[in-house]
């Protein structure tokens, strides 16, 4: 792994996307152990357009306009969902201390729709990982895996991070409900944006 790879990875992953606001969101609602579980959602989440980068998917999703088109749509109606929910006192940003296996898988799995419904990142790797492979390497699709794999690592870390940071402060906001209104407002609008900004991305 090269310094450039590092620095440009921390980077990318350090700008707040949709998995940096879910997993803000987690974890200022609902504590920093399972705002974990977010950031590993959201991790799991990119696994699949890595996989499409390394395996060439990527250029055949990049190359049809239907496919992209169906799952540029199906992540913009999630994120919509997604600011709809913030809105509900009982809905995403729901202040709640209980912890169980349901809770925790789903949580997972939404941090997971997320990414995958994003179509953007199977590009960005396909893009991205060959940049940092010398010319006349051999097995590249190993070393794209394996920088897929340091990427992915990088991200499930800063992400916690995130998460760990909102619990921090959590009983200094849940505690004022006219302020978590806001907070829920904030959040469903930043959903709301990111989701326009989805719709309106071009292959």
């Amino acid at each position: 792994m090269s310094i450039e790879f590092f620095i440009t990875s921390l980077v990318v992953v350090l700008v707040p996307g949709t998995g940096v606001i879910y997993t803000l969101a987690t974890g200022l609602t609902r504590g920093g152990g399972i705002s974990m579980a977010a950031a590993f959602g959201c991790t799991l989440g990119i696994l699949p357009h890595i996989a499409a980068a390394v395996l060439g998917l990527a250029a055949l999703l990049h190359a049809s306009a239907m496919a992209f088109q169906i799952v540029k749509f199906a992540g913009v109606v999630y994120l919509l969902y997604m600011a709809w929910a913030a809105l509900r006192e009982k809905g995403e940003l729901a202040v709640d201390e209980k912890i169980d296996v349901r809770s925790i898988r789903g949580v997972i799995l939404k941090g997971f729709l997320i990414n995958i419904l994003n179509p953007k990142l199977s590009i960005f790797f396909l893009a991205f990982l060959p940049q940092f492979i010398p010319a006349g390497t051999e097995y590249v699709a190993l070393r794209m895996t394996g920088l897929g794999g340091i990427f992915m690592l990088m991200t499930l870390v800063i992400f916690i991070g995130y998460g760990i940071f909102a619990a921090s402060v959590r009983r200094h906001i849940v505690s004022r409900p006219r302020f978590m209104t806001w907070v829920r407002r904030i959040f469903s609008a930043t959903f709301v944006t990111l989701g326009v900004r989805l719709a309106l991305a071009e292959r």
